[in-house]
């Protein structure tokens, strides 16, 4: 009863706490035109703050996962500080760009403050738990993971109605308001969260070795194929994933729902962190864990495949089943990208071991990094170059050609990543 109750209050709970806080980061939407708005710069370029916050968050989980190897509770820490200091940063710098109005100064303080401050805090606070989590539970590291970062992908949908009430009750000033009072609130939760944080009382590191040999040693236990396959099948997953929710709000309004976008984007992120949660579960029965990804991408080629050959985003408004389809479409894809978040600590550890799976993790999650910068901005760059703008009737702009388009070459990256999943990540014949 008492190792029960250790693996919820020293691993369950606490990842919890830092995942749901610094899963805020994808509440972006919710009040990036606000700051555009009260700073006097374009979306556009505040926009940045965001993908530097990504970037940071896979940069700084690569360069650090050393830290969070050797010591959770000093990464935590460091997570609490830079993830509500960079968001009381954040709030300061909104309140200058309010007096100042076009300041260049204030704009790149955002940057700062949400983009690399709060990025480290990020990313050494999704580390942090992980492998505090697997060790608690190792029967079932799958679920455990999944968890925490189905918490992670649920905080979008738990503090966007918080923000958006916020946002509409503090009156002038509210949008720089609003990041002092969540700085000191995600303080307390995190803080909260990094003293409960703590390993099985029987784990033993094992005798660290020279910096730098330690991670480069672990990869060579199995062929390099196999890491740079599982690094390539993820930065093309979350690639593929970013794309598509990205154009997502447009999509539905060329479906003819534009009035049920908030719903739909709800009904979204449950899918996210559903597919976190249940395709990491359903992987600890497996032998082999990598025959999630190979069910996502399938998931993902043939879902796609139907919406292009329906050609459902450009007929699907006023038709009942293209609608579906097309929803389908977003909601698989929604799934499979919170899938392959939660499933990459538990295939690493299965092939690599425990032993180094902070900062394996670590550097895998470059791969989000770079698909931050590549996903949103390759998406973006299709529909710009593809098809034209008409109006919905509703006073609404879309591009159904464009986000068809967007859609080839999601399908063909997904062939890619599925041909990787198939031949170059080899099943792990070792219990490590």
């Amino acid at each position: 009863m008492k190792n029960i109750q250790n693996k919820w209050i020293r691993a369950a709970i606490p990842a919890l706490l830092l995942h749901c806080s610094i899963g805020t980061v994808y509440c972006w939407s919710i009040f990036s035109q606000e700051i555009a708005d009260y700073i006097g710069f374009s979306k556009g370029a505040t926009e940045w703050a965001f993908s530097f916050a990504i970037f940071f968050l896979g940069m700084s989980a690569a360069f650090l996962g050393n830290v969070v190897e050797k010591d959770i509770h000093k990464s935590s820490l460091i997570a609490t500080i830079c993830f509500a200091a960079g968001m009381a940063g954040t709030g300061f710098f909104i309140y200058y760009g309010g007096q100042n109005k076009g300041s260049m100064l204030a704009l790149i303080g955002i940057y700062v403050c949400y983009g690399f401050i709060m990025g480290i805090g990020l990313g050494t606070g999704y580390l942090s738990p992980v492998k505090t989590l697997m060790l608690w539970f190792q029967d079932r590291k799958g679920l455990a993971t999944g968890l925490a970062v189905a918490g992670f992908g649920a905080a979008k949908a738990i503090a966007s109605p918080i923000m958006q009430a916020l946002l509409a009750n503090l009156g002038e000033g509210g949008i720089y308001k609003m990041f002092f009072i969540l700085a000191v609130v995600y303080f307390i939760m995190m803080f909260v969260g990094h003293l409960l944080l703590a390993k099985p009382a029987d784990w033993h590191e094992p005798q660290t070795k020279e910096k730098g040999q330690g991670i480069i040693a672990t990869i060579k236990t199995r062929p390099v194929a196999n890491y740079i396959g599982i690094w390539l099948m993820f930065y093309i997953n979350i690639t593929c994933g970013l794309a598509l929710i990205s154009q997502e709000k447009m999509i539905v309004k060329c479906i003819g729902l534009a009035g049920a976008v908030g719903v739909i984007s709800t009904v979204s992120a449950i899918f996210n962190a559903g597919g976190r949660l249940g395709f990491s579960a359903w992987a600890d029965t497996m032998k082999d864990r990598n025959t999630i990804y190979k069910l996502i991408f399938i998931l993902s080629i043939v879902f796609t495949g139907i919406v292009l050959l329906t050609s459902g985003i450009k007929n699907g408004e006023g038709n009942i089943l293209l609608t579906i389809l097309v929803l389908a479409l977003i909601f698989i894809v929604n799934a499979g990208y919170g899938g392959g978040f939660s499933n990459v600590p538990t295939l690493l550890s299965d092939h690599y071991g425990m032993a180094s799976i902070s900062a394996l993790h670590g550097i895998t999650l470059s791969a989000w990094a770079f698909a931050g910068l590549t996903g949103n901005q390759m998406a973006s760059w299709i529909v710009s170059h593809f098809g034209t703008y008409v109006d919905d009737g509703h006073g609404n702009m879309i591009n159904p050609t464009g986000y068809q388009t967007v859609l080839y070459v999601t399908i063909a990256l997904y062939i890619v990543a599925l041909l990787i999943s198939l031949f170059m990540v080899r099943p792990n014949k070792e219990n490590k």
